[in-house]
């Protein structure tokens, strides 16, 4: 038997790690990833803004596929470091968990706390050239391949190119994307836009100019009036109560703090939050401090106006909220993240703090406009006269599920330990039976869906519990919807849609996200949803062993991975074979491929831009048609046609 001692220890030093694993440092090596890199350096100007330094950054896509973005903040320092014996601007670019952000004398509020985004961006370019402005001279730095400097030093630092005037400070960096790690290294213009309309929005003052080289398009970002703005455009289409968005802002200790809010027609809730304009998709103490605010404020004054009578029991929270749309950005000198990738905040001060301004502010602004107050309280009023009502009709329903037939549907598995069991949705009893039979009968469960779920953007909740096979998924799930919610009961770690690969498995697995977005929103800020990705392709080629010709094959995700294989495989394609849907896979193949949680590949569903999710949701699901069509003209011309 092989000895496993310390020789079999791969230390990877340095950027090297990064090349090695990107995945853990920009989340894929897709699109997503890729524009990742730009908002890793787009972070550092964005900081210098935060810090009083920047009031302006340019972002340029170059003809040669390059991308270049300068902020006139203070420049990276130049001096050599105390401990490092180099200058500090290479220690930035070429080592992780090196920056001004650990401390809080550079950056007393920063979004970037972990020292790691501009060399990460270096380790994954095959060139990066950073140019600094300070104290009246030009400093330039080059590097290659993965962060290699390729500049000498001139008395151990950079070489001065040119002279500036003494307040004409900033930093400039020019990278170019490595092909050989990510899949594209196009970038996206309309991406790119996107993003910078956010960043003008949650940093006002801040003038962001993009140009793209190759189209000749410029376009200018700048918010005089901030978040506010921000959710004037979030509500462009939607029916409003009153005309403007009320915005408050003020300070609580170390802690600044800025909402905007309006209140819609619509029967829903949108709150969006960000800490050091970071958006927390999960919410946390912030999104607590304001929802607590709001309740006792409103109530307050319903007490106050007569809206509530004596008799009458307080306003529920989802009573005052419905219909409403905010925007709570906070500005904090320490932020406590839940997990690395920053999706909720922890802070307990920061809780305390959005409550004490909103109470204050709010109250300010209501005894000035009571006329918006009244419309708030009377669509209040009508939410909680509905739910009331509503109340007797869903508890009937939900009490139903208990009996909702599941067993001709549900295969179920035989283990009870939610940790180790997971839930197969899959479309029709045909895919259903190959899954059954492919399956791991003790930790995995199958649930078939006859035809296609319910648009649920569309109905009400009580319409929506009615439909068969929704029923059929809350029953099998355990852990109830809509205020019965109860996560800890959930019976499966995983829930996994499992659709064909054409356009009516999309549109299944688009009505499912949707319902699961709107009702079960903590499945997926659970990361419990994912998608499960059958093979695309199945390749038939040659090898020789022992002076044989031997056939083998393999399965290959994607037409990105087809194409690979084409171009580096040694083996020439004697076979090839499209899989159309799951019918078309054996239970040996399924288990192989799709089944098998050794082998098979999961996509789990998140959500990274809160504003952008319910954006498209009510977009591509609801009933306004002209958006929807606007919005498939636009991302035609990034579809791919299977004919």
């Amino acid at each position: 038997m092989e000895q496993y001692n310390g020789s079999q220890i791969v230390v990877l030093e340095g950027l090297e790690a990064v090349r090695k694993r990107p995945g853990m440092y920009i989340g894929s090596t897709g699109t997503r990833g890729l524009h990742h890199l730009i908002w890793e350096i787009l972070d550092n100007g964005i900081d210098e803004h935060l810090a009083g330094f920047c009031n302006q950054i340019n972002i340029t896509l170059l003809k040669d596929g390059g991308i270049t973005i300068t902020d006139n903040g203070r420049g990276v320092p130049v001096d050599i470091h105390p401990t490092k014996g180099i200058p500090t601007a290479r220690v930035v670019y070429t080592i992780l968990h090196a920056g001004g952000k650990f401390g809080n004398s550079a950056y007393k509020v920063s979004g970037g706390l972990h020292g790691v985004g501009a060399s990460v961006v270096n380790a994954l370019s095959t060139k990066m050239v950073v140019e600094i402005r300070r104290d009246g001279k030009v400093y330039r730095d080059e590097y290659a391949n993965g962060g290699h400097p390729v500049t000498e030093l001139e008395n151990g630092l950079l070489p001065v190119v040119g002279k500036c005037n003494k307040s004409d400070t900033g930093t400039k960096v020019t990278f170019y994307p490595d092909p050989t790690i990510f899949e594209t290294v196009e970038f996206k213009a309309d991406m790119i836009c996107k993003k910078l309309k956010e960043v003008a929005y949650l940093n006002k003052g801040l003038t962001v100019m993009f140009t793209d080289q190759a189209t000749g398009f410029k376009q200018k970002y700048y918010e005089e009036y901030g978040i506010k703005s921000f959710v004037k455009y979030i509500n462009r289409e939607a029916p409003l109560l009153h005309d403007e968005p009320i915005y408050i802002e003020g300070k609580s200790g170390d802690i600044e703090v800025e909402i905007a809010f309006q209140y819609t027609s619509n029967f829903s809730e949108t709150i969006n939050a960000y800490c050091n304009r970071i958006n927390v998709v999960d919410g946390g103490t912030l999104v607590t401090g304001f929802k607590t605010a709001l309740t006792r404020v409103m109530n307050q004054y319903a007490r106050e106006l007569g809206v509530l009578k004596e008799k009458d029991e307080n306003f529920d929270g989802k009573d005052i909220r419905n219909g409403l749309v905010a925007i709570i950005s906070i500005k904090h000198p320490d932020p406590q993240f839940e997990g690395q990738t920053k999706t909720k905040l922890g802070n307990t001060d920061a809780k305390s703090a959005v409550d004490d301004v909103f109470a204050t502010e709010a109250t300010r602004f209501f005894d000035k406009n009571v006329e918006i107050l009244k419309a708030i309280l009377d669509n209040s009023m009508r939410s909680y006269t509905a739910r009331r009502a509503g109340d007797k009709a869903r508890s009937a329903v939900l009490k139903q599920l208990n009996d909702v037939d599941t067993k001709s549907k549900l295969a179920s598995c035989s283990s009870k330990k939610p940790e180790e069991c997971e839930v197969y949705i899959v479309e029709g009893d045909s895919a259903g039976g190959t899954v059954k039979t492919a399956r791991n009968r003790r930790t995995q469960a199958v649930l078939p869906l006859r035809g296609k779920i319910l648009n649920v953007e569309k109905a009400t909740l009580e319409k929506i519990l009615v439909n068969n096979e929704i029923k059929s998924m809350i029953a099998s799930f355990g852990c109830g919807i809509g205020d019965d919610f109860d996560i800890t009961k959930l019976r499966y770690d995983k829930i996994i849609i499992l659709t064909d690969a054409d356009v009516d498995g999309a549109h299944i697995s688009t009505l499912l996200l949707t319902f699961f977005y709107r009702f079960m929103p903590e499945l997926i800020m659970e990361g419990k949803v994912y998608r499960g990705l059958p093979p695309l392709y199945r390749v038939e080629y040659e090898v020789m062993e022992r002076g044989k010709k031997r056939k083998k094959s393999e399965y290959l995700f994607n037409d990105f991975e087809l194409d690979k294989f084409r171009k580096t495989s040694p083996h020439k394609i004697t076979g090839l074979q499209r899989y159309k849907g799951l019918g078309e896979m054996d239970a040996e193949q399924l288990w192989e491929t799709t089944l098998n949680p050794e082998t098979r590949i999961l996509a789990q569903v998140s959500i990274q831009d809160t504003v952008e999710a319910d954006e498209i949701t009510s977009m591509l699901m609801s009933s306004n048609v002209p958006p929807r069509r606007a919005f498939i003209m636009d991302e035609a011309k990034y579809a791919k046609i299977d004919i």
